[in-house]
């Protein structure tokens, strides 16, 4: 019914995914493609699919009024987001009071830092770690404590539980940063995974920020759990943060929201926010919301799963079978997959650099995976049509490795 088989070309459409332009937050793939490969881009997490119909319809309705001046969000915007999280999550209990907007999850996160952990205190977060949590913790002085994510007999990673609370013991920590699902290993948290890390937090007095902006992409029949749905303690110690961006392909539009039910902690954000005046939403964001929050959105949504699927599926596949040294877990959610190359490297005499280097090549633009804490890592992003992950594939198979 969609359309998720068509490349669009994204050349000079302010696209730093294809354009790869200089920038103070993502390292750029290194390297040069040679002349005879077009470049397929999957570095950053965006996708190379064109949004939900009813999101552009939405955007181009309110951009046909030629007057964008000061507004409010509307009550529809706030029942957009409370119908989506009740049809998506079950969460009955959320009230238009327990909302509030973010000019983007990191942008969110930091404010909630400030708030939660004034005095800079160390902050534990799970190893591998998404970048943006450490770019934001290092150019806002917060001490990162990382608790590996340890494999258990039946290869799936989990929170090393008597590791977090070793550490939150000795080094006093008092805040977590959550990812759930997690990127970058795909893990969708179990309820019983998620209980157990949040009576931890409640013996030791953490505060949460939980970052649950892949919480749309679950896959292969995996469900997401609010964190805040755990208990009341954790839904009073908990801040969450959401967004359409990564479901809906709009991180450009920049737009997501917190949800805390906790009043203090709510009113505690608001005022931080409020000193800086930064955090007002652009009137096409929250009109992309309401388009992609709809019947139609959630729809086109479940389309989308349905090929990030396959295309983990076939990837999966293509480093378990066809390459030897090459270890991948099958993500159970979002759509980036991390394969490990320490054995290829071992067996080929060759550093991950020049990996790297070699893909960039035959038009292969992956990311250096040392960036999440993954030693000889590489991460891709699988949001592209199924044809064009075959050919990158193949072309990696053929020309690389």
């Amino acid at each position: 019914m969609y359309d998720f088989t068509t490349m669009l070309d994204r050349r000079g459409h302010d696209a730093i995914a294809v354009d790869l332009q200089e920038n103070n937050f993502w390292a750029l793939p290194q390297g040069e493609t040679k002349p005879a490969f077009d470049k397929i881009s999957m570095w950053i997490a965006d996708m190379n699919f064109p949004t939900a119909p009813c999101v552009t319809e939405r955007i181009i309705q309110r951009a046909a009024h030629p007057i964008y001046g000061y507004f409010v969000p509307s009550e529809e915007y706030n029942t957009a987001i409370l119908t989506w999280q009740r049809e998506s999550f079950g969460v009955t209990e959320l009230s238009e009071r327990h909302i509030g907007y973010e000019n983007g999850v990191l942008g969110g996160i930091t404010s909630a830092l400030q708030v939660l952990n004034p005095a800079h205190g160390p902050v534990l977060v799970h190893s591998p770690t998404y970048t943006g949590f450490t770019t934001q913790l290092e150019r806002n002085g917060y001490p990162i404590v990382g608790s590996p994510l340890r494999e258990d007999t039946d290869g799936v990673l989990r929170m090393d539980y008597d590791d977090m609370e070793q550490k939150i013991q000795t080094m006093h920590i008092h805040t977590v940063l959550l990812c759930s699902p997690h990127n970058p290993s795909g893990r969708v948290w179990k309820r019983w995974e998620l209980e157990r890390a949040m009576e931890l937090f409640r013996q030791y007095d953490v505060q949460v920020i939980s970052d649950e902006i892949w919480s749309d992409l679950t896959l292969f029949g995996n469900q997401h759990i609010p964190t805040q749905s755990i208990s009341d303690d954790a839904r009073q110690r908990t801040i969450a943060f959401y967004a359409p961006s990564k479901t809906f392909n709009l991180a450009g539009l920049v737009g997501s929201y917190h949800i805390v039910y906790n009043p203090r902690l709510a009113d505690q954000l608001r005022q931080y926010e409020e000193k800086c005046h930064y955090n007002d939403m652009n009137v096409l964001s929250m009109h992309a919301l309401i388009g992609a929050y709809s019947a139609e959105g959630r729809a086109w949504m479940q389309e989308l799963k349905r090929v990030l699927e396959t295309n983990i599926q076939l990837a999966h596949t293509f480093f378990q079978e066809q390459v030897q040294g090459v270890t991948l877990r099958k993500p159970e959610g979002t759509y980036v997959i991390v394969p490990d190359f320490a054995d290829w490297c071992a067996q080929n005499a060759t550093s991950l650099d020049t990996l790297l280097r070699a893909g960039v090549e035959v038009g292969v633009l992956w990311r250096d995976g040392r960036q999440f804490h993954i030693p000889y890592g590489i991460r891709m992003a699988l949001g592209l049509p199924t044809a064009k992950l075959q050919e990158a594939l193949q072309r990696l198979k053929t020309y690389v490795l």
